[in-house]
């Protein structure tokens, strides 16, 4: 392990210092990410022009940190994690935790791209709850810090309060015995209520609208893109907690509660294949409209009752398929893979994150970049000479 170690300061140049509880506490000896690498791969535009990206929501785990600067994968998703940085008093939205994460990112090579899982933003908006407009404020001073203190533009965020993403297993059997994240609706349908007791869709819409007029137009002014993920899984309600980003006709919705370019959705296709859509037409849909900030790469088999994640070669989606709409509607932002199969040799500690597993996706994903990218300019050669 020491040596691991030494080995990784020593490529890297980059991390000294590392929290007890999330990872990096300081950095020193600053690099930047390689842009001749990130632009351009024998020859052509590297990754069809997307930002290929990984998330980190565990802290910066220096060896991922490495193998993804192997990979010529730069972006880093995360949230602000003031742990990482040795400031765990610090509130996330505040100028020297934004700056001080940051800063860590680009030491380390790499660049912190999209935030995923912001602060300030809880039980309290979503709920309509006393104390909602103290977190608006502080969840608006967030995105004017983050355009400018770093070179964030991309915010994901849900609207899932309670219940956020939830599985009743997550070391379902896959593949070659690799273990995978499943849900089955069956198995939670009759759970009890929350403290939070019922709460409806009305309730939930009404909230997401009071939100969405309040920030919106600053995130216009600020530069700041609002991405909306969908809920996971897509079913009508958990434990009593209603759910409303479940499909396409509700996301549409969201879109003209207040109609703005920055007001925008994460692309997450696992969650869209499950609602029944048709992947390439529904990217081609937000995408012409310049509403998708944010794409989530994954697939998965089943349906929104009863599924499991799989493999990015063996799901319900057309792949192929999904990665040339992105092309055409000229997606050019960060792009990751999302819960794959944790792989032999790997610790299933955080299901759906597994770092073989990773690699794994990463790999497909290029590869289909290529192919799409490849494909596209023979056939504009053969257009050209005739």
């Amino acid at each position: 392990m020491k040596n691991n170690r030494r080995q990784f300061l020593r490529q890297s140049a980059a991390l000294a210092g590392i929290a007890a509880t999330a990872g990096i506490e300081s950095v020193s000896a600053k690099h930047s990410y390689d842009t001749s690498i990130q632009n351009k791969l024998n020859g052509d535009i590297k990754d069809a022009g997307m930002e290929m990206s990984e998330a980190f929501f565990f802290g910066m785990e220096e060896r991922k940190v490495a193998l993804m600067k192997q990979m010529a994968v730069f972006g880093a998703v995360g949230g602000i994690n003031t742990n990482m940085v040795g400031l765990p008093k610090e509130k996330p939205w505040e100028a020297n935790a934004i700056k001080a994460v940051n800063e860590a990112w680009k030491n380390a090579g790499m660049k912190f791209n999209v935030i995923e899982g912001p602060p300030s933003l809880g039980e309290k908006t979503k709920l309509g709850l006393e104390g909602r407009d103290e977190e608006i404020t502080n969840f608006i001073t967030f995105m004017k810090n983050l355009k400018q203190h770093t070179e964030i533009d991309v915010i994901c965020y849900n609207w899932m309060p309670v219940i956020s993403w939830y599985r009743t297993k997550k070391d379902a059997v896959g593949r070659g015995g690799a273990l995978v994240t499943a849900f089955d609706y069956d198995d939670i349908k009759d759970a009890p209520l929350t403290p939070h007791g019922i709460v409806t869709k009305e309730k939930l819409w009404q909230t997401l609208e009071y939100f969405l007029k309040a920030v919106v137009p600053e995130a216009e002014k600020i530069g700041i893109k609002l991405a909306m993920h969908p809920d996971d899984p897509q079913v009508d309600s958990i434990k009593g907690i209603s759910r409303i980003m479940t499909n396409v006709n509700n996301f549409k919705r969201m879109t003209e509660i207040v109609k703005s370019p920055n007001n925008g959705i994460t692309m997450c296709q696992g969650n869209f294949a499950l609602m029944g859509v048709d992947i390439p037409e529904t990217i081609h849909y937000f995408g012409e409209k310049g509403l998708i900030h944010f794409v989530h790469f994954r697939n998965v088999k089943g349906g929104k009752f009863k599924f499991e994640e799989s493999f990015h070669d063996e799901g319900i989606i057309d792949m192929y398929a999904a990665m040339k709409a992105y092309y055409e509607i000229g997606f050019k932002g960060a792009i990751r893979p999302d819960h794959v199969p944790t792989m032999a040799g790997d610790s299933n500690q955080y299901a759906g994150y597994s770092t073989i597993g990773t690699l794994y996706a990463f790999g497909y994903i290029r590869g289909l970049m290529q192919a799409v990218s490849n494909n596209n300019r023979k056939s504009t050669d053969v257009m050209h000479s005739i």
